[in-house]
């Protein structure tokens, strides 16, 4: 699949494009940069402006094949003869969205522009005053035409960051179908609770059993940092972070996985739910003709209701939650107390561990 480019890797190269025209007076159409990961990229430059003090362009995102909300916009930069002592000024304009919690990669009141990209801006822009033996400074402004409404299809609003999309990216590459950019994200979350001074973390997969949830216990999964199908990434993480409490809901077909040490439920990393319902179904001493049927069972529903038919639900729900605590615990390694709601939506709350009644009122 294709590679893309970063808006840290586009908003590098617009600047660099537009200090370019500033100091050298000259037109220029494309401009290339090495990205962190060692690729060049090589950009084409549009919108292109030029004024006594300032030059301006924009460089369109491509992120290649993966399916990123920001490809096709367009991200400027606004290069400016400044006043003072010679140094590179970045900051965002309209489109770039503004920081305004802690725990982001960018302090409180700052453009959210991470400090990869402004590394990789002023870079670019220096290495154009080296070759032009300007001394002088100069301000960087990076803009994002209709970021504002970008933002609102991210994870931004979640995070505290307002009125636009960030400006990212380590490697200055997008790779297709990337899972680093979730697992970006769900450290970003992590760090921002911690800032805020939480020790008891909630975690869920996502926003499955969402009205259940609020209905039983009147407590809202958005709250929660969604961990998708990296349970056991998002346990590293807490752990690293400094959590001491983790409190674990999810449903039956992603969390039945943990009973059998999945710590990275995708499909494509292993699906053996009916087996392990179909084990814990016969340490429950089930009838061997229901066994047989869950494991010819295509959804973890379906399986609930042949236990719920004869009698063994609650029994084999309770097996599955010791396998459950007993693999979580494992991958804590004792550095953190995880507790644990699993709930399927037929069948409501299906078992809890013993600790998750007093976090989830901590939460509340």
């Amino acid at each position: 699949m294709r590679y893309g480019f970063t808006t840290g890797s586009c908003a590098a190269a617009a600047a660099k494009a537009a200090a370019y025209m500033l100091l050298t007076g000259r037109e220029k159409e494309t401009i290339v940069i090495n990205t962190p990961k060692g690729i060049v990229f090589r950009a084409d430059l549009l919108e292109r402006q030029r004024g006594e003090n300032f030059a301006s362009c924009a460089v369109r995102k491509d992120g290649g094949d993966d399916p990123d909300i920001t490809t096709g916009a367009l991200i400027c930069a606004c290069v400016a003869f400044a006043d003072g002592a010679a140094r590179i000024c970045v900051d965002g304009g309209a489109g770039v969205g503004r920081v305004t919690k802690l725990g982001l990669d960018q302090p409180v009141g700052n453009a959210a522009i991470n400090h990869v990209p402004r590394e990789m801006i002023e870079k670019e822009v220096r290495e154009i005053c080296e070759l032009t033996d300007y001394k002088g400074a100069l301000s960087v402004t990076i803009s994002v035409p209709g970021g504002e409404k970008l933002a609102e299809q991210t994870f931004n609003p979640r995070l505290g960051i307002v009125g636009g999309i960030s400006i990212i990216g380590t490697s200055g590459i997008v790779e297709p179908m990337s899972s680093q950019a979730l697992l970006d994200t769900i450290r970003v979350e992590l760090n921002q609770k911690r800032a805020e001074g939480q020790h008891l973390i909630a975690v869920s997969p996502g926003n499955y059993g969402l009205d259940y949830m609020k209905a039983t216990y009147g407590y809202d999964l958005d709250r929660s940092v969604k961990c998708s199908n990296f349970i056991g990434a998002t346990i590293d993480m807490a752990v690293e972070t400094g959590f001491e409490k983790m409190l674990l809901t999810g449903h039956i077909g992603k969390l039945v996985k943990v009973a059998g040490g999945i710590m990275n439920t995708h499909s494509k990393e292993g699906d053996c739910r009916m087996e392990l319902m179909a084990a814990a179904a016969v340490r429950a001493q089930t009838p061997m003709a229901a066994v047989e049927e869950i494991l010819d069972c295509v959804t973890s529903e379906e399986a609930l209701r042949i236990l719920q038919e004869c009698g063994k639900k609650e029994a084999v729900m309770k097996n599955l939650m010791k396998k459950i605590q007993c693999c979580l615990n494992r991958r804590a390694g004792g550095n953190l107390q995880i507790e644990t709601i699993l709930y399927s939506n037929e069948f409501g709350e299906l078992a809890r561990s013993a600790g998750a009644a007093d976090f989830l009122r901590e939460l509340l």
